[in-house]
């Protein structure tokens, strides 16, 4: 009896440090296709494509709706005067964070290095214009818009400075 119960223990031993050292051990790595190749984005637009259709007009509706214009015709204010102005404002300042996580995507993306600084901040100002707009806060826009412009000046100015002179040629 006293042989049995010794073998009982160390059996009871054996499979209890076999479960331990099992348990702790890395986990089996699975692999999907998902994961393996990474996730499938559509990025047949290029980044000319995305400016010239999708980020400009957006910026420009947001830097024509907000400001002032003080000329020989008098002060004319550029800011929405209706709720759905202020909503369509806002709407192409979601255009503007989206366009931000566009230029970030893989196959887009110029580097890992300033290009995703400049995406970023590109996203953080269409935020700031949201909320603004949101708030119907026109200093606020005012500012996304200064913020928008010299993200957008920085970008070009890194990556494309003959864009900053397109039009000294038509003078």
């Amino acid at each position: 009896m006293h042989i049995l119960a010794s073998t009982l223990r160390k059996t009871t031993l054996i499979l209890l440090v076999g479960g331990f050292l099992v348990a702790c051990s890395a986990p089996e790595e699975t692999q999907t296709s998902a994961t393996t190749d990474g996730p499938a984005y559509n990025t047949s637009l290029n980044v000319t494509d995305i400016m010239n259709l999708v980020l400009e007009p957006a910026s420009d509706i947001l830097w024509d709706s907000g400001g002032w214009i003080l000329d020989a015709s008098g002060y004319e204010e550029l800011y929405p005067t209706t709720d759905e102005g202020w909503a369509y404002v806002r709407a192409q300042a979601a255009v503007i964070v989206e366009s931000g996580n566009m230029l970030a995507l893989p196959g887009r993306a110029e580097d890992n290095d300033a290009w995703m600084i400049y995406a970023n901040g590109l996203s953080e100002a269409g935020i700031l214009a949201m909320d603004a707009a949101a708030a119907q806060n026109e200093e606020d826009f005012f500012q996304a818009g200064a913020q928008l412009y010299s993200v957008c000046t920085a970008c070009h100015q890194a990556y494309n400075p003959d864009i900053l002179n397109r039009f000294d040629d038509e003078d």
